[in-house]
């Protein structure tokens, strides 16, 4: 039985890879910090099946420990402060986290069991401002935020340990990938969410910012599988996840209130642009995951349109629930 540690358990990512992982059959073990209150929301339904031990990103022996304990053969690295928004009211934190906490996870796999399989969560955030389109991984980086900054230095200290101590680590350059578990601070989900809420007579309007940004979004629990396969091949890689197509805020919100049949959708939305501005903006992100397929075989499966669908539906019943 292969052994798997995934960092940051309760979070959207670890939740549908830890289920994959399990069907596979895998013992699989998830890191949590340890707080007052706890948001085991996304894996209740597999929690009996899955070993949680206290770990902390921004602690070192803590990792070590969490690495001598589970004994894993792979390590996904999930965790980190990933809001881009907050990132601008927390920079310190955040590069704690997103960038320095990925050289501790590499320190505790090189002095614990240098052989374990490492894949790091990279973003498309790292490319920021574009410097071609579409985005592949010999794009150059030009992050717009301290969370796209530190996450560039995770990619390279990823490759640096890797080529330094000959480490099997991968980096996913994932492009914006959703679902029905994304957290609420984000805007699809706050979309999604208002739409049903609106479709229930439980809400009047929702407040969002600018509605040109174009994103390339794809389903979460398609992207998992990508992670998997990386760890999978004979040689460790970077791959960009995307599903090579992009889409403005405005499609999200007009495709959510179709699928609950309101068409003249703009008298429920209020664009508050300079409430919702940011220091710097990333205004157009689309990937090319073209060595995913040909190297992987990995493919997107869930359409643009299949995914707003999903994630209005289960906040429809979420909301219905309550």
């Amino acid at each position: 039985m292969k052994r798997a540690l995934i960092t940051g358990i309760t979070g959207q990512d670890a939740s549908y890879l830890a289920e994959l992982l399990l069907e596979k059959g895998y013992k699989v073990f998830g890191t949590t910090r340890r707080s007052s209150t706890v948001n085991n929301e996304r894996i209740k339904h597999i929690e009996e099946k899955l070993e949680i031990i206290p770990a902390d990103l921004l602690d070192q022996i803590s990792l070590n420990n969490a690495i001598l304990e589970s004994e894993p053969d792979e390590l996904y690295n999930l965790a980190a402060q990933s809001f881009v928004k907050t990132s601008w009211n927390q920079p310190v934190l955040t590069g704690e986290f997103t960038a320095l906490g990925v050289t501790r996870i590499l320190e505790a796999i090189r002095t614990v069991n240098p052989k374990i399989k490492f894949y790091q969560a990279s973003s498309s955030e790292m490319f920021g401002k574009v410097t071609e389109t579409p985005q592949k991984e010999t794009t150059r980086f030009y992050p717009r935020s301290p969370y796209g900054v530190a996450k560039v230095y995770g990619h390279y200290i990823t490759v640096n340990y890797r080529e330094s101590y000959n480490i099997f680590a991968c980096s996913g350059i994932l492009f914006n990938h959703e679902s029905p578990r994304r957290g609420l601070e984000f805007v699809t989900r706050k979309i999604s969410h208002g739409v049903a809420r609106i479709f229930l007579g439980k809400q009047k309007k929702i407040e969002l910012g600018d509605l040109r940004p174009k994103r390339d979004w794809g389903f979460a629990g398609d992207y998992i599988e990508a992670m998997w396969l990386m760890l999978q091949h004979k040689e460790p890689d970077d791959y960009v996840v995307a599903t090579g197509e992009n889409h403005s805020v405005k499609e999200f919100v007009e495709l959510a209130f179709k699928t609950v049949g309101i068409d003249d959708w703009e008298k429920y939305v209020v664009s508050n642009v300079s409430s919702h501005m940011r220091p710097a903006e990333v205004d157009y992100l689309i990937g090319d995951s073209s060595k995913a397929k040909r190297i992987l075989g990995w493919k997107p499966k869930t359409s643009f349109n299949q995914l707003v669908e999903m994630m209005v539906k289960a906040d429809i019943e979420q909301e219905k629930s309550k």
